[in-house]
């Protein structure tokens, strides 16, 4: 006899209060099941209903949201009739949930060690004594080194990857049948997530546990789920085994995801999905994607289709899954437009050195050594027009230099300047306002830049207002079209930003940084929160502007698949140092710097049977070491001492390719091949 799902969800609809005081349903007649041991993916677009669907999971809804109809039965009870007790004793015990965003679930004032006994007191029943023994054991689990020393730690002494990590341990603290996971790996850097979710697989199969695991990346769902559940505007459209889903989709919604990702040996652009999704209380007479759809029909147009068998064991919610296939994705993309042999520089980095410690006057006075700075002896280019990729583990040092650059965080030393020899002042607050205007910068987390207390059309008035003098008419017809090149419509004007999904803030913030029209944009991990068709969209976005204003980019991202498609150059970055510098082509071929052959071998692809190369240790330095080469520690081909006390040469591999190494050029050749 079949065991029944632990988790089922039945014709669950989902929905808030509008102006009119009508309901707007944002989920429509969901249906979901999860047996014990079975991994299940949901994906779509910013604003499918993916989270809203995992959160009603735990029988919560945000504030506003209301349960419209249907069941979500976890363990054979409602989640939605049971007592706050109840509730209170399945979240964190039966049920576990891993946030997005490590750094914002933990307690920045409290110890590691005390959230984690936190977290044991409701839901185990374990007596209060042994609770130290089994935080150092779930530290363990999740491999985690030195457990005592990271208990005694803050949150803040934690490199991203290990935040997520106490995070799983605290999740994993009751025990749980069923894990939630809720884009769990976006911020962390390639090798981070490869090892990352290698741990989670092994705990699923380890403790039969069901897991539920929301991203828009679906390598990452190749990698860890056996069924997959795409969401479009609030309902299914396809579900499926994994590889079924990943190989031939049967929903011209999941074939176009799917062309939007970029692949690491395609160095064209991805193809984005054209439209947008509808807005929330539309109208829908017809298929929600009938819009967007390549194949729709009067039909499609008609009436809303009901989930039918598609092939390979799918349910799909489209008339025509037998032609699918068929469409036309473009998928080569289009070629990136690349600077010209002869473009003028348009930013320099001459000799950069950064450092956050700051030794006191008794310090000073002992004449106490100093920790090696964490950025040192950059020396960079940027042309007019050109896109520079930086790329690197987390603590790399990618985000200091762009800070850098933007004046948000002076150099110890070296000079950074713009255009032909035009110093720029360190601290922002003393540069002119034309060079502030021709250098914006676009952060990783838009919460932490927009206002939340500004509409969106605020927060786009005030460069349009302080650079180029707009108002009225012109200002309005200005912010719809910034808007518009976003791939947001005009009914986003009036919003605040808590009233967005990730994905549509980010948005936001890049049509902030375009409003000034700059000549240089930096952009730091603008990508890592979005979903694929989106992504596709401004990585096209940024190939325009630089096609069309000469407009040049400092692309700082931890997703390789899209530096390749985007970058003329790459620059590889290990703890502040540069370790390869060269074209995108040669960097991401043969020879290659053994840090960047670690960084490559991680990378996902949405191929089940893609499998990440882990070629380095999972360990996160604190700092470099103070000789040598700072990858010496992790580096799977170390040469000898020579590693340890001396720093490494630059070699010329050609074509402006250089590597920083002691392995000479046809040694590392060989071993890229093999």
């Amino acid at each position: 006899m079949t065991a029944p799902p632990l988790l089922d969800i039945h014709k669950l609809c989902v929905g808030f209060r509008g102006r009119s005081g009508a309901m707007v349903p944002v989920l429509h007649e969901v249906d979901l099941t999860v047996c014990r041991g079975e991994s299940l993916g949901i994906v779509g677009e910013s604003g499918s209903g993916k989270s809203t669907l995992a959160l009603a999971a735990m029988g919560y809804l945000k504030h506003g949201l209301r349960r419209l109809s249907g069941e979500v039965i976890y363990d054979g009870a409602d989640m939605f009739a049971r007592s706050a007790q109840e509730l209170a004793r399945i979240r964190g015990g039966q049920l576990g949930l891993i946030p997005q965003n490590s750094g914002q679930s933990l307690t920045p004032t409290m110890r590691i060690g005390a959230q984690i006994k936190e977290a044991l007191r409701l839901p185990c029943a374990m007596p209060e004594a042994n609770h130290a023994a089994r935080a150092l054991d779930l530290l363990s689990q999740v491999r985690l080194p030195d457990p005592p020393a990271i208990l005694r730690r803050y949150p803040h002494e934690l490199s991203g990857g290990q935040q997520q990590r106490v995070a799983i341990a605290m999740a994993l603290a009751g025990e749980p049948d069923a894990l939630l996971l809720d884009e769990p790996t976006t911020g962390l850097d390639v090798t981070t997530q490869a090892h990352l979710l290698e741990l989670l697989r092994d705990l699923a199969a380890e403790h039969n546990m069901a897991m539920v695991y929301v991203s828009h990346d679906l390598g990452v769902i190749a990698r860890v789920c056996d069924r997959v559940q795409v969401l479009y505007a609030g309902e299914t459209v396809l579900t499926g085994p994994t590889p079924a889903v990943l190989r031939r989709p049967a929903h011209p919604y999941a074939r176009g995801l799917l062309a939007s990702i970029p692949r690491l040996g395609d160095r064209n652009l991805p193809v984005a999905l054209q439209g947008r999704p509808p807005a929330p209380g539309g109208e829908r007479a017809g298929c929600a994607f009938s819009e967007r759809c390549p194949i729709a029909t009067g039909a499609c147009h008609a009436a809303r289709p009901a989930m039918i068998a598609g092939n390979d064991a799918q349910m799909t919610r489209c008339l025509y899954p037998t032609e699918v296939h068929k469409i036309d994705t473009g998928a080569s993309g289009a070629p990136i437009t690349c600077c010209s042999d002869g473009s003028p520089v348009a930013l320099r980095l001459e000799d950069i050195t950064i450092r956050y410690d700051r030794p006191g006057p008794l310090a000073r006075l002992r004449g106490a050594a100093r920790p090696p700075a964490t950025v040192a002896d950059i020396d960079l280019d940027l042309m007019a027009g050109e896109t520079l990729g930086l790329v690197g583990e987390s603590g790399s040092g990618k985000s200091t230099i762009l800070k850098s650059i933007a004046g948000l965080l002076p150099p110890a030393s070296g000079r950074i300047e713009l255009g032909c020899g035009t110093a720029l002042k360190p601290n922002v607050e003393h540069r002119r306002p034309d060079h502030r205007r021709r250098v914006q910068m676009i952060f990783q987390n838009p919460d932490d830049s927009l206002n939340p207390r500004q509409t969106v059309g605020d927060i786009l008035t005030q460069p349009l207002r302080l650079y180029f003098g707009l108002k009225d008419r012109a200002l309005t017809e200005r912010i719809t079209g910034l808007l518009d090149t976003v791939r947001l419509g005009p009914h986003y004007i009036d919003r605040r930003p808590g009233q967005l999904s990730g994905g549509e803030k980010q948005r936001v913030a890049v049509a902030r940084a375009f409003a000034a029209e700059p000549e240089i944009v930096l952009c730091d991990e603008i990508t890592s929160a979005l979903d694929v068709s989106v992504q596709a969209a401004v990585l096209e976005l940024l190939n325009d502007l630089k096609a069309q204003h000469g407009t040049a980019f400092v692309f700082v991202s931890h997703d390789l698949t899209v530096v390749r498609a985007l970058s003329d150059r790459v620059a590889v970055l290990y703890q502040g140092r540069l370790c390869e510098v060269g074209p995108a082509a040669s960097v991401y071929g043969a020879p290659s710097h053994p840090y960047t052959e670690v960084l490559l071998g991680a990378v996902l692809e949405p191929d089940p049977d893609h499998a990440p190369r882990l070629l380095a240790q999972d360990i996160a330095e604190m700092s470099p070491p103070a000789l040598g080469c700072p990858f010496q520690r992790r580096c799977p081909v170390k040469c000898g001492t020579i590693c340890e006390t001396d720093a490494p040469p630059w070699q010329e591999a050609g074509d402006g390719h250089r590597i920083r190494c002691h392995i000479p050029l046809d040694t590392l050749r060989n071993t890229a091949k093999g």
